[in-house]
């Protein structure tokens, strides 16, 4: 009996996506908000089926990229994944490419061209990342960059798992998947709008901080509470809160942040 007790407490604590839920976890509020969320999920669900009308292949489209921005169902989330990404074409032009890496010899160039600038021992993509980040708020919420700046606060302190994690275990499991919906269509622009928005909404409340330590804290204080967590609203709000933010924009931040970084050493 003290077996199944477990083990129905353990099911309580993880979702239904495998991730186990904090400590602090408020079921009560995601109750509330899941009742809610279920009814957009259900109209969203009869619309992407009939988009789709039992094909398994998409068209890129501003269609599309509407119908993306409001969310993929969970039926169809791993299909449009796969083809918006380009990884469905990259497989099928490359058969039996994944399992003849399994079987060969370990191949280093393979290895570091996996890992990217983001994961590679000098992180120099995340660093360029967070400074481009840095130089956004700069010109769309000066005043959090002034405090930045004022208490000697880098910008890696507050945010470097935001951009290494996806915003994985950072932001409600819901809210994630909606962004990373985005992020395959749309591309690393998203991340930026995402951090935009959590930092202008709460603009007020980070001004509150006085010194360094409050700063960080105020930072992971931002990535709770409801208005991260009704993740309909909050992806209407990114792409609104934060202005125009094109990816040439970034492509150009990106290079003279990179020479700034990689000049420090």
């Amino acid at each position: 009996m003290a077996g199944l007790e477990d083990g129905r407490e353990w099911a309580y604590r993880v979702d239904p996506y495998g991730f186990e839920r904090p400590d602090d976890f408020d079921y009560a509020s995601y109750e509330a908000f899941f009742s809610r969320y279920l009814v957009v999920l259900t109209r969203r669900a009869i619309k992407w089926s009939k988009l789709l009308k039992g094909k398994n292949s998409i068209q890129k489209s501003l269609k599309v990229k509407r119908y993306i921005r409001k969310g993929i169902p969970n039926e169809h989330r791993a299909l449009i994944w796969m083809i918006v990404s380009g990884a469905q074409t990259n497989m099928e032009q490359n058969p039996g490419y994944y399992q003849r890496l399994l079987e060969g010899e370990k191949n280093d160039k393979l290895v570091e061209a996996i890992k990217t600038d983001y994961y590679s021992p000098a992180m120099l993509g995340l660093k360029t990342d967070q400074e481009v980040l840095g130089e956004l708020v700069k010109m769309k919420v000066p005043a959090v960059a002034e405090l930045m700046e004022r208490h000697g606060v880098m910008w890696t302190l507050v945010v470097s798992r935001w951009f290494i994690c996806l915003f994985i275990d950072i932001l409600p499991v819901e809210t994630v998947l909606r962004i990373w919906d985005c992020l395959f269509y749309e591309g690393s622009k998203i991340i930026f709008r995402v951090a935009l928005t959590l930092i202008k909404q709460h603009q007020a409340f980070i001004l509150e901080a006085t010194n360094f330590p409050d700063i960080c804290d105020k930072f992971k204080q931002i990535t709770k509470g409801t208005f991260v967590t009704e993740c309909h609203t909050f992806m209407q709000k990114i792409f609104t809160e934060p202005g125009s933010l094109s990816m040439a924009t970034i492509d150009k931040l990106r290079e003279t942040c990179r020479e700034k970084v990689l000049s420090q050493g």
